[in-house]
């Protein structure tokens, strides 16, 4: 069978009432998808750049409200130098060539992350992304840069304990509140509905810990510049054959 038989063979399994509102994804294995095929690392930078291009597209296209992508964490400075910087360069090189098909499909870029450690040149290219797509209803496209789970827990009570030493809230703090205070919180993100992590590794690797207390998650050993639109399909497609209890009987 071909991949758009499969396609649609997929699309008529699924219920698309019942898309996953939130899929988080850790993009994972562009170096060893690059190491197997006897090519530079970069390489499989790049490919995962195309593969970017086409799940954004499609899961637009899908109904999915919030698409989070976890492009770079705070563990990733420890890379060599040259290829932080080529990292460093994806997002920008993204926004710019894609930006204007984001606004025409009227997709809203945000981000998670610690801005200070970025380059001028991203937080620029990010925050002409947010301006331009600022009054877009669509899918939300979340991209994780300088992100780490650790680390915005701990800002987040940081910010919270300041606010009740401050008198702005009280002690009784709730889950709620101490939500709000994280980054998705802020963005008044939901929690994502499915975790899909590529490359057959089978961790969190410090990505959205508080969020992701009750999201099904989904493995592929697939390497993230192979991932295409039918393994979004069956991560989707299995996600809704689960029972989502939160905790219930």
């Amino acid at each position: 069978m071909d991949s758009k038989a499969q396609e649609l063979e997929l699309l008529q399994k699924i219920d698309r009432s019942k898309i996953p509102a939130h899929v988080a994804i850790i993009m994972d294995g562009n170096g060893r998808w690059a190491r197997e095929r006897g090519l530079p690392r970069s390489a499989g930078h790049k490919q995962g750049v195309e593969t970017v291009r086409e799940i954004v597209r499609y899961s637009n296209y899908l109904g999915i409200k919030v698409l989070t992508l976890f492009a770079f964490s705070t563990e990733n400075w420890k890379r060599p130098p040259w290829e932080v910087n080529y990292l460093m360069s994806l997002p920008e090189q993204y926004l710019h060539s894609e930006l204007p098909e984001l606004v025409k499909n009227n997709v809203r870029v945000n981000f998670i992350g610690d801005r200070k450690r970025l380059p001028q040149q991203v937080c620029a290219a990010i925050d002409k992304g947010l301006q331009e797509t600022r009054n877009n209803s669509g899918m939300v496209l979340n991209f994780a840069l300088n992100y780490g789970a650790r680390a915005e827990i701990v800002q987040a009570a940081r910010l919270l304990a300041e606010d009740v030493r401050q008198g702005v809230i009280g002690t009784d703090i709730t889950e709620e509140q101490f939500s709000a205070y994280l980054y998705t919180g802020r963005l008044q993100l939901p929690d994502p509905d499915l975790l899909i992590r590529t490359s057959g590794e089978y961790r969190l690797s410090n990505f959205l810990l508080w969020q992701l207390a009750y999201s099904e998650l989904w493995f592929t050993r697939t390497y993230w510049p192979d991932f295409n639109r039918l393994h979004l399909l069956q991560a989707i497609y299995d996600f809704q054959q689960r029972e989502r209890r939160f905790g219930k009987s």
